[in-house]
C-alpha cells in the first residue's frame, strides 16, 4: 500500500505513522509469535527554505523496517503465508543485490528488481546516505 500526505504540523505525521503501523500486517509463525508479514517504508520529503538568500533545499528521510527473513522449512508456514514469506525473502534478495552491486562499485545497479529497492534508489545512491540499525535474535534448537 501506498500514501502519499502533505503535512504541516507533527501531530499530522505521528497520526498517518500510527495509521500504517495498525495497518502493518503481523502473523505467528513456528519461527515468530509476532512476525512481520510486511517491510514498512516511511519517507519524509523535507523542503526548506532561506529567503535572506533566496535559496531552498529539499532532502528525504527514509525510516524503513525490514520484515525479518524465515527459513520456509523452519517457520511452518503454507498458503498465504507461504507466499507472503517468499515474497519478503524475494525482496531482502534483491536488496543484498543492490548493496552487492554498489560495493562492487557495478555501472548497473538492480534497483527495479523489487518495490522495495525501487522506493529506497534515492537513499541509496547518488549523493545519499544510509544508517543500518539491526535489531537481531536468536534462538537453540534442542
Amino acid at each position: 500500500m501506498h500514501t502519499k500526505v502533505v503535512w504541516v504540523l507533527i501531530t499530522q505525521i505521528q497520526s498517518i505513522i500510527a495509521q500504517a503501523a495498525r495497518l502493518r500486517n503481523v502473523s505467528a509463525t513456528a519461527s515468530n509469535q509476532q512476525s512481520s508479514r510486511s517491510h514498512a517504508v516511511f519517507c519524509l520529503h523535507l523542503h526548506g527554505v532561506n529567503h535572506t538568500f533566496n535559496e531552498s533545499l529539499d532532502g528525504m528521510l527514509s525510516l524503513v523496517d525490514l520484515a525479518g527473513s524465515e527459513r520456509v522449512s523452519k517457520s511452518g508456514v503454507t498458503g498465504d503465508r507461504l507466499k507472503e514469506t517468499q515474497a519478503i525473502n524475494k525482496s531482502l534478495s534483491c536488496l543484498a543485490d543492490v548493496f552487492t552491486a554498489i560495493g562492487n562499485r557495478q555501472q548497473h545497479i538492480p534497483f527495479r528488481n523489487s518495490k522495495l529497492t525501487y522506493l529506497l534508489k534515492s537513499a541509496l545512491s547518488g549523493s545519499g546516505k544510509t544508517l543500518m540499525v539491526s535489531a537481531t535474535a536468536f534462538y537453540v534448537l534442542l
